[in-house]
């Protein structure tokens, strides 16, 4: 006789319960015995046998309903804990349990909402094996895929729900539109439109505010007020979030006339709101227009329409704009005295002014200010503090900082590696700074070209230019090819450690490369050679170089004055 046995650990069972399924094979019965451990009586046993011959008969739920496999099923997948739900659903279904398609649904979004793919698709597999799945679910796993920009595996599980009986619908069109015109495929997700027709399915409100806010982005605004006419002519009655797409993309291509007429041409039903008078403020103050943007704000009052907080940022981010520091505090204070709650979006722009005019015991003040009203700082508050700590050579207590960043909940970020990394080498801290790459690395945070620059620059800086092009190498055959900028820093280097040649070498290998050269590079090539005391030849390389436009006028003024020389041209 085999038995074979499932274990589960006690403190996933209530009061202390131990669950053990054996299975007797050579009966092809089922013995389900529980025992509770914290029971001051004796043991109660209940044993189940069912058959498992050829011909399987499903359990029927309410008997499963009382079971704790069923009890511990759903109780996984409400307290998030998917891996461990997904073992119960294994575990059932192989005993005829029909799987509920409602907690399957949940169960492949928790999968995608953690990148676990292959498991969400495993669910979908147990749900078209032993179920019955709905469009809900097909929809929660084409929705899952678009996420994850993953597009052909969302085309195939649509041929996949069509090969089952199932005709996409228009939330179905809608996820796939959205997620090819995130993608800036704008021409695919009006390919997916006509497909939508062809399937006499009626697109919405929504589809076409989806393909409108992309063609604004991709084709302008007269495109997307081609496609509100279409719109209207299907009957379809825009509300405020198209209405303020349009208007978002008429202020982003500086129609801010155009914007207000076509406020004021609003159907009486649909009149603007704090969103769309938003858009309009931001537009105005960005364009300087400080004394229409107050009207804006007194228009806002006169109607009703109260300022919400993303009002009072953008005034206040304004203000610290233009360097009113105090004018934009005290529109905090009169934030907070109407009751509204400033988030970070209103707290960076104060705090990196602050740090901006070298006040930054008032920015750290601030950030503890916000902390105590309940507003936690996000990364980029920190970024903020750090950098200007590490301009003014705090780096050990930058350091202090971002060793506490994870105890706050606040994970760093790539440009909070860059930051501190360009912070501790230039306090002098070089092991350091490249232990903070190596950390990155562990913890997966990719560099980016900025923390390659960052470091190439340090070492040219320090004279360790060969370190610096061994550095290049390695960018090279990353995936973050270095740039012009790259190319011109280490040239830099090497022509202030007047190794010409290899910076001769160095610009040839640039070229090959497919990189081009831009004014800056052979300026820095022209200086390299002068200082290095040839100065005849800086000034004759310059005048070739002006001949085929390859430097301004300007630019070889400027190095006439550095190398003047009678004898030369």
């Amino acid at each position: 006789m085999t038995i074979y046995s499932c274990e589960f650990f006690p403190q996933c069972l209530p009061f202390g319960s131990q669950l053990k399924l054996l299975t007797y094979h050579s009966q092809y019965n089922f013995l389900l015995h529980c025992t509770n451990s914290y029971s001051r009586t004796s043991v109660h046993s209940r044993k189940v046998r069912l058959s498992t011959d050829s011909t399987l008969t499903h359990l029927h739920s309410h008997n499963f309903q009382d079971s704790h496999l069923v009890k511990l099923l759903n109780r996984s997948c409400k307290a998030g804990k998917y891996n461990e739900c997904l073992y119960f659903l294994d575990c059932l279904v192989t005993r005829g349990y029909k799987p509920d398609v409602i907690l399957c649904t949940k169960l492949m979004k928790g999968f995608f909402n953690s990148k676990n793919v292959e498991n969400a698709m495993r669910v979908m597999d147990i749900l078209e094996s032993k179920g019955n799945p709905d469009m809900f679910a097909y929809n929660a796993l084409i929705s899952g895929f678009c996420k994850l920009n993953r597009i052909e595996p969302a085309n195939r599980v649509l041929e996949r729900m069509r090969d089952r009986g199932f005709f996409p619908d228009v939330v179905t069109y809608n996820i796939m539109i959205g997620s090819l015109c995130s993608r800036g495929r704008l021409d695919l997700g009006l390919k997916m439109m006509d497909q939508l027709l062809e399937d006499n399915c009626m697109p919405t409100v929504i589809t076409y505010t989806i393909l409108i806010e992309a063609t604004i982005l991709d084709g302008g605004i007269d495109e997307a007020m081609k496609l509100l006419d279409e719109m209207l002519s299907r009957g379809l009655q825009p509300d405020m979030y198209t209405y303020n797409a349009l208007i978002r993309g008429m202020c982003r291509e500086g129609m801010i006339e155009r914007a207000f007429e076509f406020i004021r041409g609003l159907p009486e039903d649909c009149k603007p709101d704090v969103v769309s008078y938003n858009i309009l403020l931001r537009t105005l103050l960005n364009h300087g227009k400080w004394n229409d943007g107050e009207n804006l704000v007194r228009k806002m009052f006169s109607i009703g329409c109260d300022p919400n907080v993303v009002t009072y940022s953008i005034l206040i981010s304004s203000f610290c704009r233009d360097g009113k520091i105090d004018e934009a505090i005290n529109l905090l204070k009169l934030m907070l005295e109407k009751g509204l709650s400033p988030d970070t979006y209103t707290f960076d722009p104060l705090i990196s002014a602050l740090c901006k005019q070298g006040k930054l015991d008032s920015a750290i003040e601030l950030m503890d200010f916000m902390i105590s009203n309940g507003c936690l700082p996000d990364i980029v508050n920190y970024n903020t503090i750090l950098s200007a700590m590490g301009k003014n050579g705090n780096a050990d207590q930058a350091l202090k900082i971002f060793e506490q960043l994870a105890m706050t909940g606040c994970q760093p970020d790539v440009t909070t590696y860059n930051t501190m990394i360009s912070a501790l080498w230039n306090s002098g801290d070089r092991t350091m700074a490249v232990g903070l790459l190596s950390d990155m690395i562990n913890k997966r945070i990719d560099p980016d070209k900025i923390t390659y620059n960052s470091l190439i620059s340090c070492l040219c800086r320090d004279g360790l230019v060969d370190e610096a092009i061994e550095l290049l190498r390695d960018m090279e055959s990353s995936k973050f090819s270095p740039t012009v900028i790259t190319y011109n820093i280490v040239l830099l280097g090497l022509c202030k450690a007047h190794r010409i040649d290899d910076a001769i070498q160095v610009l040839s290998e640039m070229v090959e490369k497919g990189y081009q050269p831009n004014e800056t590079t052979y300026i820095l090539l022209v200086e390299g050679i002068g200082f290095s005391g040839w100065r005849a030849e800086a000034m004759e390389l310059a005048n070739s170089l002006l001949v085929i436009n390859l430097i301004s006028n300007e630019s070889f003024r400027r190095l006439s004055k550095t190398f003047p020389l009678l004898d030369v041209l």
